[in-house]
C-alpha cells in the first residue's frame, strides 16, 4: 500500500522562525552522556514495542496480538516483526481488512477469557470500528454491573511528521478519551512504550494505545522494564521553575526540544510527558502549574475541541488563584491534514512553542 513507501521518508520538522537555526536537544528521556543505568542499550520505539508485544506473548498464553498485515509481514512499521514466526499463527495473525470485525472479534475473545491486542493499521482506519468501540468495548463492564472484563488493547499508530497523506496522519486522541470506560494512554519516548504497553496487556480495562508514528524510529539508550510509574500517572521529563509546557505522545520530543532552546531566552522550562490521556494526572500537573505559574499546552490534532481544551479548562479551575497568565495551546491548524510537501507548516515545532511562551506576560515586556 502507499503508505509502505511512507514510512521510509520520515522527517522531524522543526520548522523555521525569526530565531534561526537550533542546536538538537537530547531525545525524549535520554540520559546524559556517561549516565546509563547497568545493561542499557540503544533501542527505537518500534523496538521497544515489539519487545512489548513478544514479552507479553511469552509470559501470558491468554494473549493473541491480531490485525491487518501484522503477521508474516510485521506490520506497516514492523512493530511484529518476527512475532509470527516465533509464536505461531494460533497467536500472532492476519485478519481481513475489516476493523469493524477485527474489535467486534477482540470483544469476543475478551469475554472469553482471552487478551487480544489489535493493530489499525492507522489511524483514520480505525474509524470504521467507532461503533464497536464506544458501544460495546467500552460499555460493557458496565452494562454488565462489573460481571464482564474487557482486557483489550487496540494499538493505533496516531499523528504525522511521515509524510503521510490524509487518513494516515490524524491525532484521534480527542474522540476516544471523550468515551467513558476507555483508557487512553500514549508513549513519548522508547522506554514508556515498552512500560507502558506491558502494563496496558496487563491491565483489566479496554485501552486504546495510541503510538507516535513519527517517533518509531527515535533512539533510546535503556533498560526495557515494566516497572516504573504506575498506567494513569505523568511524569516530569525535564524539571523547571517559570513554565510548565505539557505534552504527549511524538510532541514530548519536540517540548524538549523547544525547553532547551528557551534557556537563551533565560526562561527555565518544565516538561511534563501526559502519558496517559484518560484518566488525566491531575495531581501532577496541578502542583507544576502552581509552582511555575503559567502553562503551555502542545498536541498536533487541531486546536478547536482539541484534548488541550480540556486540559487548560481543568488546570484553570485548579489553579486559577496561581496563574500569571493565560494558558495556551500550541496545536496543528483547524484543518484537514494538509499534503506532505506542507505538514511542517502545519505541525508544532520549538518556535512555535517558544512564541507562545513568550506571550505569556512576563515581567518587563510591556503586557
Amino acid at each position: 500500500m502507499s503508505a509502505v513507501s511512507a514510512v521510509s521518508a520520515v522527517t522531524s520538522p522543526t520548522g523555521t522562525g525569526g530565531r534561526g537555526p537550533r542546536a538538537s536537544a537530547s531525545p525524549a528521556g535520554a540520559s546524559p552522556a556517561g549516565a546509563f543505568p547497568a545493561g542499557a542499550s540503544p533501542v527505537t520505539m518500534a523496538g521497544a514495542l515489539n519487545r512489548a508485544l513478544a514479552d507479553s506473548l511469552a509470559a501470558d498464553d491468554r494473549v493473541v496480538v491480531f490485525g491487518e498485515d501484522v503477521g508474516p509481514l510485521g506490520g506497516v512499521f514492523r512493530v511484529t516483526d518476527g512475532l509470527a514466526a516465533r509464536f505461531g499463527e494460533q497467536r500472532v495473525f492476519d485478519t481481513p481488512l475489516a476493523e469493524s470485525a477485527i474489535v467486534g472479534t477482540a470483544i469476543g475473545m475478551a469475554m472469553n477469557g482471552l487478551v487480544p491486542v489489535v493493530e489499525m493499521q492507522f489511524d483514520a482506519f480505525a474509524y470504521p470500528a467507532f461503533e464497536q468501540v464506544t458501544s460495546h468495548l467500552a460499555k460493557l463492564r458496565n452494562r454488565t454491573r462489573g460481571r464482564l472484563a474487557l482486557p483489550v488493547v487496540i494499538r493505533v499508530p496516531f499523528g504525522g511528521g511521515i509524510g503521510g497523506v490524509e487518513h494516515h496522519s490524524d491525532s484521534s486522541e480527542a474522540y476516544y478519551t471523550h468515551t467513558p470506560g476507555l483508557r487512553v494512554v500514549t508513549p513519548g519516548t522508547p522506554a514508556d512504550a515498552y512500560r507502558l504497553l506491558r502494563q496496558a496487556v496487563n491491565c483489566p480495562d479496554p485501552i486504546v494505545f495510541l503510538e507516535p508514528k513519527r517517533r518509531y524510529w527515535s533512539k533510546e539508550t535503556a533498560v526495557l522494564t515494566a516497572e516504573g510509574p504506575p498506567i494513569d500517572r505523568a511524569v516530569v521529563r525535564r524539571p523547571g521553575r517559570d513554565v510548565t509546557l505539557i505534552a504527549y505522545g511524538g510532541m514530548v520530543a519536540t517540548a524538549l526540544e523547544a525547553a532547551a532552546a528557551a534557556v537563551e531566552e533565560d526562561w527555565d522550562v518544565e516538561v511534563i510527558d501526559l502519558r496517559s490521556l484518560s484518566p488525566l494526572d491531575e495531581e501532577t500537573l496541578t502542583e507544576s502549574v502552581c509552582r511555575t505559574g503559567r502553562a503551555v499546552i502542545v498536541h498536533e490534532a487541531a486546536g478547536f475541541g482539541g484534548y488541550g481544551a480540556e486540559v487548560a479548562a481543568r488546570l484553570t479551575e485548579r489553579c486559577f488563584h496561581y496563574l500569571e497568565a493565560p494558558i495556551l495551546r500550541v496545536t496543528g491548524f483547524d484543518i484537514p491534514y494538509p499534503p506532505p510537501h506542507l505538514e511542517r507548516f502545519h505541525l508544532p515545532n520549538p518556535d512555535r512553542i517558544l512564541d507562545a511562551i513568550a506571550r505569556l506576560q512576563w515581567e518587563g515586556d510591556g503586557a
